[in-house]
């Protein structure tokens, strides 16, 4: 999957964020632009890794495959 990653530098820290507008709260930052991409690479990983779910008695989960 492929996601478009808005990098900012910051001219009075020297740091550079990197937000993912896509998915909603996913964001990083790093010193360098190559650190805040591979630390977004990271969030996004993350914020799509699935987690543990409960569920009702009477529900069921499923995967749907997106792409």
């Amino acid at each position: 999957m492929t996601f478009r990653v808005v990098l900012e530098h910051d001219l009075e820290t020297g740091d550079y964020s990197a937000v993912c507008p896509e998915l909603p709260g996913c964001a990083s930052a790093g010193e360098t632009e190559e650190e805040a991409r591979a630390n977004i690479r990271e969030a996004i990983e993350l914020y799509l890794a699935p987690g543990d779910i409960e569920l009702p008695e009477n529900a069921k989960l499923v995967e749907v495959t997106v792409g």
